[in-house]
């Protein structure tokens, strides 16, 4: 990794910072609830996600009365986030994992490892991959990791912050290297924030992009004779 892409990647964060400010998101959720919700937050809308996640709330007097519940209560209660059949059974089999394996479903002990270590022991559990461990770790665990959505992994390719074919899975160590950990909270909410609404997967709007002048897409689009 050469010091002029690190650089570059100081210069997109410093210009989405000033373009969109300082993010903020949620307030932190316990590292469980945290870890529930992105599972829910999968392949769906964050308004969804939060919906199953709302009703599991409040159909349940806790995460154990969740476990132990029938599977059909559980599905019943998170379909508004969608894929409800695959992933109440997922929620249900991760919390008795972790039972099994703590004897309760704290896992604030976490705080206390190293972020690979924490990476490491969140996805031992079928379901968790290293993105849903590392949004753990980011924002309910004080833990740096740079999560790697489908937002992220675009924008980032798009840039030229990362190999063309490199898998997001792999992404997530690549981007860790490049910024300073103290950039990924703010860097990872508005890469976000700019594929939602500028770097869009179908039409990106690169006129409108802050930082289309740090663009590798947005530079073949006009070498190229485009409409970027």
């Amino acid at each position: 990794m050469t010091a002029n892409l690190k650089s570059r990647a100081q210069q997109i964060h410093d210009r989405l910072l000033t373009f969109y400010g300082k993010p903020v998101w949620r307030t932190p959720l316990p590292a469980i609830d945290e870890l529930v919700s992105t599972i829910l937050s999968q392949a769906t809308s964050d308004l969804n996600r939060d919906k199953g996640f709302d009703a599991l709330k409040a159909n349940f007097k806790d995460w154990e009365a969740v476990r132990d519940a029938p599977t059909g209560d559980v599905i019943r209660a998170i379909t508004p986030a969608g894929l409800a059949n695959q992933k109440g059974p997922r929620i249900q089999q991760v919390l008795r994992d972790i039972t099994a394996l703590t004897g309760g479903l704290d896992i604030e002990f976490l705080r206390e490892y190293t972020p690979q270590q924490a990476i490491d022991w969140l996805v031992q559990f079928k379901g968790v991959g290293r993105k849903t461990a590392s949004i753990v770790l980011q924002f309910s665990l004080d833990l740096p990791a740079f999560p790697v959505d489908t937002h992220v992994y675009r924008v980032s390719g798009r840039l030229g912050l990362r190999p063309e074919k490199m898998s997001a899975d792999a992404a997530h160590e690549h981007l860790e290297a490049l910024f300073d950990p103290k950039t990924y909270y703010d860097g990872h909410l508005n890469i976000i924030h700019l594929g939602r609404e500028i770097c869009q997967a179908r039409t990106p709007r690169c006129a409108d992009c802050p930082i289309n002048h740090l663009c590798d897409y947005y530079a073949a689009q006009l070498t190229a004779g485009g409409t970027a």
